[in-house]
């Protein structure tokens, strides 16, 4: 059941973009990389007016706007979007039949099919669909995003119906797409001009057998392990009705144990929010795929770099089944960034090569330097601001040390204050922190190294040589924040009774919504029983009788 997620890019670790989640993760990455390179940064509110000329869909609150400049210039981003690509590329990119249309002209391949708005009546659709395209089919918004809406594999009429109903009445998405539902397997290619810079495999959420446990125990582990991944920690498998029905129809349920070895597909979507996978094949992409995914962003007009969604035929050549489904001029690149196998590719390294191509030499790679994003956007949220700039990056080789003091009346705030402004007077980082048992650990960081290395000089002589009973002394290799933070730590007494009650509480928590799983779970499963399904109708005939009292 083990499931070990890779390393991803050394530079962008899971505690280096702890606090830039979700959304907030593809923005933060791409500045994190420019910042380190020597380019100002800058970080904004739609409030600023520094992009009415870009397209960013209402973006609020903070964290997805930001400025990179070199020099007398500078280039806005919407998240991963820079401002070289242009509104019109934007528009067309947000709504799926005019991206076929262009698409079409300039011979990239796309799936055959027609696009209706909110004057045809369903049952129109149907009759038109039935005499210009077989079965199966995909039903999609035309705005629609993130899968949102999105049906596929509709295998007769009477799915067709229910599709068409769900996602324009239910969902309120009038305009909508009906085209031919390809099998196979389905890719999201970024590129940057004429270069693909990465490519993954978009599974369904699924499960491995391992012939012990059951396929809830076997979606509880796995949601475990997504957790651990920063872009994936948000993005579970849920049991839901769609995952049940799912299931059933492959001859499993949730008690079912599969075996040792077996794949078992739990939802349709392959989209990484609804517990898909994203599975790193830059390297092993056919020629012809990334062929087709670099004209395809040619094909539009002031796209220059973006995501491009494929699918391709498993049962058919590729230069005959593959066809592009969707492109995203502010594609979301965290699952490239964090795979669930393979290598991280690096696509924030790419986009500021396009941009600032000057920067191409300074190398990050190893870079272990960055900035707290929520500090950073902390004046923003509060309103406090309109517009804030970063801290410049210590720009390079780091010598970075951990000193571990022991001694008397070292837990002085007076003195810790002492070595915080020694310490931002000759541009070094790092913090202190007071430990449970009286001692303190000091970590600095900097570019010059003969301050980093006498720095214990630095510590005798502000807490006195008389109260410093030993100073161990050793290399630090874990990131390190712009800035110096002095941590105050709790007392051993109260720190464990403090401990104690929160384990309590996430003990309660834990047992509290497992029983309300439990409840859902059960309820769902009553709802797709036969016996349920068989009284549907008596119980729709009662409910004409209730009474209210």
């Amino acid at each position: 059941m083990e499931n070990t997620y890779p390393i991803t890019l050394p530079n962008l670790t899971n505690e280096i973009v702890t606090g830039a989640r979700k959304t907030k993760l593809c923005a933060y990455a791409v500045a994190l990389e420019g910042w380190r390179r020597g380019l100002k940064l800058k970080w904004y509110t739609v409030d600023s007016g520094k992009f009415d000329h870009m397209i960013t869909f209402g973006v609020n609150p903070p964290g997805r706007l930001f400025s990179l400049s070199s020099g007398e210039r500078t280039h806005y981003f919407f998240r991963t979007r820079g401002d070289k690509v242009t509104n019109e590329a934007v528009e067309i990119g947000s709504d799926k039949d005019a991206t076929k249309v262009w698409l079409s002209k300039a011979g990239v391949p796309v799936p055959r099919g027609f696009m209706f708005n909110e004057e045809h009546e369903d049952i129109n659709i149907v009759e038109e669909i039935k005499s210009n395209l077989n079965f199966p089919l995909v039903v999609k918004p035309v705005d629609g995003s993130l899968g949102n809406g999105v049906i596929t594999n509709i295998k007769n009429e009477d799915e067709l119906k229910k599709a068409l109903l769900y996602v324009r009445r239910d969902l309120e998405y009038t305009d909508v797409i009906v085209e031919r539902y390809v099998p196979g397997e389905e890719y999201r290619v970024y590129v940057v001009e004429d270069k693909v810079i990465a490519a993954y495999n978009r599974l369904p959420a699924n499960v491995i057998g391992d012939g012990v446990h059951t396929i809830e125990e076997l979606i509880e582990e796995k949601n475990k392990q997504r957790k651990k991944n920063a872009r994936l920690f948000s993005c579970l498998i849920e049991i839901d009705q769609e995952t049940l029905e799912f299931i059933q129809k492959g001859g499993f349920t949730l008690d079912s144990i599969p075996n040792k070895g077996e794949k078992v597909l739990l939802k349709e979507k392959t989209n990484v929010s609804a517990g898909g996978d994203p599975i790193d094949v830059t390297d092993n992409l056919p020629k012809e795929l990334k062929d087709i995914a670099v004209n395809a962003v040619k094909a539009i007009p002031g796209l220059f770099h973006g995501g491009v969604d494929i699918i391709v035929d498993i049962d058919a050549p590729v230069e005959k089944s593959a066809v592009v489904i969707e492109l995203n001029p502010t594609a979301q690149i965290g699952g490239i960034l964090f795979p669930v196998e393979g290598k991280a590719r690096n696509i924030p390294g790419a986009i500021i090569d396009y941009y600032f191509p000057e920067t191409q030499g300074m190398r990050t790679d190893s870079s272990k330097v960055y900035f707290d994003l929520n500090t950073v956007l902390e004046p923003l949220q509060s309103r406090s601001a309109v517009e804030v700039e970063v801290v410049p990056a210590p720009i390079g080789k780091l010598y970075m040390k951990r000193f571990h003091v022991k001694g008397t009346s070292i837990q002085s705030m007076s003195k810790h204050r002492k070595i915080k402004i020694y310490a931002l007077d000759n541009q070094l980082h790092g913090h202190i922190n007071s430990l449970m048992d009286g001692d303190i650990e000091i970590v600095i960081a900097g570019t010059d190294r003969s301050i980093v290395q006498n720095f214990k000089t630095i510590i005798l002589n502000v807490f006195g040589s008389e109260k410093i009973k030993k100073i161990i002394e050793d290399s630090w290799k874990k990131p390190v924040k712009v800035g110096f933070e002095i941590n105050e730590g709790l007392n051993t007494s109260s720190h464990k009774s403090v401990e104690t009650a929160l384990r309590k509480m996430e003990k309660e928590l834990k047992k509290v919504e497992k029983e309300k799983n439990r409840l859902e779970k059960e309820n769902l499963k009553i709802q797709l029983s036969r016996s349920w399904n068989i009284t549907d109708p008596l119980r729709k005939v009662t409910s004409a009788f209730r009474i209210t009292k």
